[in-house]
């Protein structure tokens, strides 16, 4: 069984219409299919049992991983950043720690859609700023984004998509530290 530690980054797959969707539309042109939908925070370390994550759900919450995925069919794959001071670790834990009980963003969501239908330009997200409505990935980015860490995006502009190419594509900076799978 695998340790994860606090500011180890979470990255699912779901299996609902809205987990589909949330892959199809937040995939960029010409880009391969979409592994993940959603991103959170491990925030206390511990295995697939006992670790804590935030993330943001109906609203931000905090719960063990196998709370929230055990035994549900979504896989799970954690992201360990490999540059992070013990002071920054903290910083990203204590910022998105934050957030916990803000209700969720769901604005944000329209307006990645609508960015989205005009080619993934960063436009209707920028507006819709609205920092007290977090969704994951924007949780998760502005966590990063504390520490001056991001995710090739502009923090407001991050998908779960971006994380996790991010993530792939610069395994300097981030190693897996689970690959994606189910959690029993």
């Amino acid at each position: 069984m695998h340790r994860y530690r606090p500011g180890d980054i979470v990255l699912t797959q779901g299996t609902g219409l809205i987990s589909k969707l949330i892959r199809k539309f937040t995939r960029g042109k010409g880009e391969s299919v979409t592994k993940v939908n959603h991103v959170g925070i491990v925030v206390e370390g511990g295995d697939d049992r006992t670790a804590v994550v935030v993330e943001a759900l109906t609203g931000v919450k905090r719960h063990t991983m196998w709370s929230q995925y055990a035994l549900t069919g979504h896989k799970v794959s954690i992201y360990r950043p490999l540059s992070l001071s013990t002071k920054e670790r903290e910083a990203v834990v204590q910022k998105a720690e934050s957030y916990v009980g803000r209700k969720y963003g769901y604005v944000k969501i329209l307006a990645h859609l609508a960015d989205w239908a005009l080619g993934n330009k960063y436009a209707f997200r920028r507006v819709a700023a609205m920092d007290n409505y977090p969704i994951c990935s924007w949780l998760v980015a502005q966590s990063y984004a504390a520490v001056g860490k991001n995710f090739g995006v502009d923090a407001g502009a991050a998908s779960p998509d971006d994380i996790w190419d991010y993530v792939q594509n610069n395994k300097h900076k981030y190693r897996c530290v689970r690959s994606l799978r189910e959690v029993f």
